[in-house]
């Protein structure tokens, strides 16, 4: 009985082991996808802006180029932005990983 609780015990262990990894692949994939979004988002909003001021005004697409592009700059600011804060919380959220390696600088 004792050698079943033993086995019993190590194969709860290893499916503790394997949780975190599990989570950390939809983590990646959540972070992926609010980047994705940011960005689209920034394009949609300089588009919706561009067109509205071109229709208001009766211009040629002038306003609708600049603010997708204005658009398309401010996605990819807040992208960068949102990649620097999940670094930041993925170096400090893992103190025991080793951190030695040409992109730190050691």
């Amino acid at each position: 009985m004792a050698e079943l609780d033993a086995k019993l015990q190590a194969l709860k262990a290893r499916q503790e082991d394997d949780t975190p990894h599990v989570e950390e692949h939809y983590s990646q994939a959540h972070a992926g996808w609010r980047m994705v979004l940011e960005l689209v988002v920034g394009l949609l909003i300089g588009f919706g802006i561009g067109y509205g001021l071109d229709r208001l005004f009766g211009t040629l697409p002038i306003f609708l180029v600049l603010f997708t592009l204005l658009g398309l700059a401010a996605g990819i600011r807040v992208m960068m932005q949102t990649a620097k804060e999940l670094q930041q919380e993925h170096l400090a959220g893992s103190p025991g990983e080793d951190t030695k390696g040409p992109e730190n600088g050691r």
